[in-house]
């Protein structure tokens, strides 16, 4: 087997190892304090600092990778992240929680940067969509992957939390065993949020309220489970059909954006979210089933407004501006992720657990509102549309570079792959 592979296969299940382990951290949290009877208002400030931290990483985890490179780097950040894990059990106080749920979210977002940038130092230009869709596909699975890990104890003990400690202290094996030279972290055209909503505004729009509606329901989804009544084992189901909903339903409305003018699909996404979760607050503990099929739908569409909000800017920009860009939405994305879960978290305290999705629907009512009236750019008719890419907001973070969108890759990458050559929209000739 080629070096590569064998490198790329060993960055892959670093990936998997972490998501896993923070995707199951943040639901035992939430569930754990639930247990603890702390009310919902107070656990949405505490969940919430992991955005404020993720926020803070974005902006300045690069700056200690390029002073100690990316092996060390990656090693104190997880080492951080393992020791804080372990702290949680032994003293569930608000303020305690709400610090290292800071300290989480930034070493997360250096540990994401590490890998992303590895992953796509590996790219060129024959394979850069594939490796683009590999690590959205391996996102969503270890994502899902990591609700199931909470039938495995008891919440209330302290051997989840070691679970977690040490499925992100084995992420550091995989990554820190490669031979292959470090990548490079480089600094491209940056774009603030005054321009990008002069240019987008309904993109950037979009782009904040999925970080609100995502943010809320991974922090407040298990204290809704919590409280309506569903086990652990239910919970568990909950949470991951929910994520697992979001990969299956980015297929088809990938189509409908590439097929129909994407702010009319956004539009019409919004209203049918904003319906599914209103459903969904009104099913509470009724049925399980339909339930688990409203969330679902809800969450998969939610989902996609992201990626339908990074289209619709996209569309607009000059191919060379796309990672500038990324950079922007992921910003609008973090502002949102900041208020979603004190947002959700008060109405859930002012009428029940089913204010989740009642919030939920609201903001995408004020979504929808905004599409109609709101300032609209003149966007380009459906056969000029760049070619719609499924993506999260966390791949902004170190892919942005290989979307296959980007004609700077091509650019940068030409003198080593001659033989390449490229169409726009990134697919092969």
């Amino acid at each position: 087997m080629p070096r590569a592979a064998i490198t790329l296969s060993s960055l892959i299940i670093s990936i998997i190892l972490l998501i896993s382990g923070n995707a199951f951290l943040m639901t035992l949290l939430g569930l754990r304090l639930s247990i603890e009877e702390f009310s919902a208002a107070l656990i949405g400030w505490i969940l919430v600092f992991y955005s404020f931290g993720f926020v803070a990483g974005t902006l300045w985890a690069g700056r200690i990778i390029e002073k100690v490179g990316h092996i060390r780097a990656f090693a104190v950040f997880a080492a951080v992240l393992a020791a804080s894990i372990l702290i949680y059990p032994m003293a569930v106080e608000a303020g305690l929680w709400g610090l290292l749920r800071a300290l989480g979210g930034f070493v997360m977002a250096g540990l994401m940067i590490v890998m992303e940038s590895w992953f796509s130092s590996k790219a060129d230009n024959r394979n850069r969509a594939t490796l683009f869709a590999v690590y959205q596909l391996v996102f969503f699975l270890s994502t899902a992957g990591g609700q199931v890990l909470i039938r495995v104890a008891d919440p209330a003990g302290f051997i989840p939390f070691s679970l977690a400690a040490i499925l992100i202290a084995l992420a550091l094996v995989p990554l820190s065993l490669t031979r292959q030279e470090s990548p490079t972290i480089t600094h491209g055209e940056r774009m603030s949020l005054r321009r990008l909503y002069k240019t987008s505004p309904q993109g950037t729009l979009g782009a904040l309220v999925a970080g609100l509606l995502i943010s809320a329901f991974y922090a407040m989804g298990p204290v809704f489970a919590d409280r309506i009544g569903l086990d652990t084992g239910q919970l568990s189901n909950f949470m991951a059909s929910a994520i697992l909903a979001a990969m299956v339903l980015a297929w088809p409305v990938g189509l409908l954006c590439d097929r129909y003018d994407r702010y009319q699909v956004m539009l019409i996404a919004s209203a049918v979210a904003a319906v599914c979760s209103l459903i969904a607050a009104l099913i509470g503990d009724f049925n399980m089933i339909l339930l688990v099929i409203f969330v679902g739908l809800y969450m998969g569409i939610t989902a996609t407004l992201y990626p339908i909000a990074v289209a619709i800017t996209n569309d607009l920009m000059e191919t060379h501006q796309i990672t500038a860009t990324s950079t922007a939405l992921l910003l609008s994305y973090g502002i949102g992720s900041c208020a979603g879960a004190p947002l959700s978290a008060l109405f859930m305290e002012l009428i029940g657990p089913r204010g989740l999705f009642v919030s939920n629907a609201l903001i995408l009512g004020g979504l929808v509102l905004f599409m109609v009236f709101g300032p609209r750019r003149k966007h380009p008719p459906v056969n000029q549309q760049e070619h719609f890419i499924t993506t999260t907001p966390e791949a902004a973070l170190g892919l942005a570079e290989i979307d296959p969108r980007n004609t700077d890759f091509e650019a940068e990458h030409a003198e080593e792959n001659p033989a390449n050559e490229t169409r726009a929209g990134g697919q092969p000739g």
